[in-house]
């Protein structure tokens, strides 16, 4: 199966698959951890997302505004955050960890801006606010969960577009990432064609097993007959 765009293939995934099938072939492929922590959570059950990572490094501070540090960025609100926010590009996903659980790291301002940007979705090693402006404007957020503690004397963004890990997962610029009900996968984008060409395969023989399941075949025959279960 071949796609010409991130557009087509995005709108086929999101047709066609989900987090589960596409972790599912990439263990076959050895790539054995690739779904983020089990803490970040889409804000509504039917929120999906499907984009390339834009990762952003954060990390605590405990005041907004510190002049006459060794580090410039200290008397800077909410350090690169902004720039970070505005660099975002369409199809891509902001993802964000560095910093201590303590504070939101993302909220109703940041969604709209986000959006006018064409960008995807956001992913949070943390919390996010705003919950009910996010919920309103559908924009795809994962997170821990709700708690409305200001970012501003807490947290600071340090730096963007570079490497960053989210538990035992590596998220490089231009990885992409697929979010639903079940979790968050990272798919490496050296192997983005193989996973997905495999994982729609894998898909579309599922439907095949749920048939045969429903007609009657015991869960033995239906995995000796199609190896899939």
């Amino acid at each position: 199966m071949k796609w010409k765009s991130d557009d087509e293939l995005f709108a086929m995934a999101q047709q066609e698959l989900f987090t589960c099938v596409v972790g599912d072939v990439m263990d076959k492929m050895q790539l054995t951890h690739q779904y983020l922590p089990p803490a970040i959570r889409p804000l509504r059950p039917d929120m999906t997302m499907l984009g390339r990572a834009m990762p952003v490094l954060s990390g605590d501070v405990f005041q907004e505004r510190v002049e006459g540090s060794a580090n410039a960025l200290s008397a800077k609100p909410f350090g690169l955050m902004l720039e970070a926010l505005d660099d975002l590009r369409p199809n891509e996903i902001y993802v964000n960890t560095g910093s201590s659980p303590r504070n939101a790291m993302w909220g109703e301002m940041m969604s709209t801006r986000a959006l006018k940007l064409g960008a995807k979705g956001a992913v949070v090693n943390g919390y996010v606010r705003d919950t009910r402006a996010i919920l309103s404007l559908g924009f795809p957020t994962f997170s821990f969960g709700s708690y409305g503690q200001d970012s501003s004397p807490r947290y600071k963004v340090y730096d963007f577009r570079i490497p960053i890990e989210i538990g035992a997962v590596k998220i490089r610029p231009g990885d992409i990432l697929f979010g639903d009900i079940d979790g968050v996968l990272v798919v490496p984008a050296e192997a983005e064609g193989e996973v997905f060409a495999e994982a729609f395969e894998k898909a579309r023989g599922e439907k095949t097993v749920k048939r045969d399941l429903e007609s009657g075949m015991t869960a033995v025959e239906a995995f000796a007959r199609h190896g899939i279960m």
